[in-house]
């Protein structure tokens, strides 16, 4: 039998796509154990999650440090002493600096609140709302130095709905990251996902610029 994927996740808040990865995991789903979870917020309810689960956790806040650089080395310290094969980032709120994401490259995924590459950064629910878009989703991606940027793994589409405002948005796509997230790290953990030089390659083709593209809101992962 392999090994499971050695996975440490990272977050700055409520952890919910963490619990949407540990329940996967739980149900046999995902061929992966989640060594460690890592926070920069000492109040993060996502802690709770990772220690009712029986995972170690990690705080490092960032303002005790003279820096990004600082708080990356930190980090990146912190991260290697579970020597992970991927890493998560789940709602982590920190901009990662250049030597953190290469050091990390190729093992690095990220899940970002919008169809990339439209929105990036904050606030992409009322970006989608002010723009009159029809739909909106959510975005898998492996990280680059670019910020929200780097090669699309999968995505999920929901449509705008006429009375939409941005929280009833943001929980639609909420449902949908919970869905996408576990199938990605699934897909990565069963050797199945890979970043090359050209771009993501799911079972040794090369995904298009958008990602695997799902419209069905309801599909369940393990089908996928």
């Amino acid at each position: 039998m392999p090994q499971p994927c050695n996975i440490v996740v990272l977050i700055s808040g409520s952890g919910s796509n963490l619990q949407a990865l540990l329940d996967r995991i739980q149900a046999g789903e995902i061929p992966a154990r989640i060594s460690a979870v890592v926070c920069n917020r000492t109040d993060a309810f996502g802690l709770q999650r990772a220690q009712a689960a029986g995972i170690p956790t990690h705080v490092l806040d960032h303002k005790q440090y003279g820096g990004r650089e600082a708080f990356d080395a930190a980090l990146i310290q912190a991260i290697d002493d579970h020597a992970p094969d991927l890493v998560v980032l789940a709602g982590f709120m920190r901009i990662l600096t250049p030597g953190f994401v290469r050091h990390y490259s190729g093992r690095l995924l990220n899940i970002h609140p919008s169809l990339l590459p439209k929105y990036k950064g904050l606030h992409t629910h009322q970006q989608a709302l002010d723009a009159g878009d029809s739909e909106h989703g959510c975005s898998v991606h492996f990280v680059s130095e670019e910020l929200d940027g780097g090669p699309i793994v999968v995505q999920a589409v929901v449509p705008v709905l006429a009375d939409d405002s941005a929280s009833t948005l943001a929980a639609r796509v909420h449902q949908q990251e919970h869905l996408i997230y576990p199938l990605a790290v699934r897909w990565f953990a069963e050797g199945r996902l890979h970043l090359t030089a050209q771009g993501a390659m799911l079972d040794n083709q090369l995904l298009p610029k958008t990602g695997r593209l799902i419209r069905n809101q309801a599909f369940p992962a393990q089908d996928q």
